[in-house]
């Protein structure tokens, strides 16, 4: 007869369940992208002290027709692929000369011929936009999409005091400003 107390013989266990259940917030937002089509993605730097991070999926062209077909013109889209693209400002900011603090938000954009809206979402870990809420939204600023040299796989870059989305033969960017004390 095993005189152990349950709660010893419990204690592996829980402890296993409870190292598990707080790893999976790390995994949760890009996780493992070795059988995912379109890779993660992320940027880092600075705009005038303000560090800026951004996660996302890079999906590819692979031949298609992008703009107006693959991500229609006049709806929300995730701004990548797989989960939502999230965007970290380390402090409060001017976002096209708009107030935003500082934090973690989903970027989503709805994409036009001529003018897209690029939306920062208080909901950052969501799956794609199929639970996204416009009462979740922080801030939206408008903006005007560029041609640029062709990409094949969706990217961030920060460029100065910009942050800019290139894929295809787009280039769809917005000003980051600190926010003046």
């Amino acid at each position: 007869m095993n005189r152990t107390p349950v709660s010893r013989r419990l204690a592996p266990a829980l402890a296993a369940t409870l190292a598990v259940a707080l790893a999976l917030p790390a995994f949760a937002q890009r996780g493992d992208d070795t059988r995912r089509k379109s890779k993660n993605g992320k940027t880092e730097g600075e705009i005038a002290g303000v560090a800026v991070t951004l996660e996302y999926g890079r999906p590819s062209v692979a031949g298609r027709t992008v703009w107006g077909e693959l991500v229609p013109y006049g709806k929300v889209w995730r701004t990548g692929a797989d989960e939502a693209t999230t965007i970290t400002f380390s402090k409060d900011v001017e976002i096209q000369g708009q107030a935003l603090a500082a934090g973690t938000y989903a970027l989503f954009t709805i994409p036009g011929e001529s003018e897209w809206t690029v939306i920062f979402n208080r909901a950052a870990k969501q799956w794609g936009a199929y639970e996204y809420a416009d009462a979740q939204d922080a801030l939206r600023v408008q903006v005007q999409p560029a041609e640029g040299e062709m990409v094949e796989a969706l990217d961030f870059a920060i460029e100065g005091d910009r942050v800019i989305l290139r894929w295809e033969k787009l280039r769809v960017g917005f000003a980051v400003a600190a926010k003046a004390s």
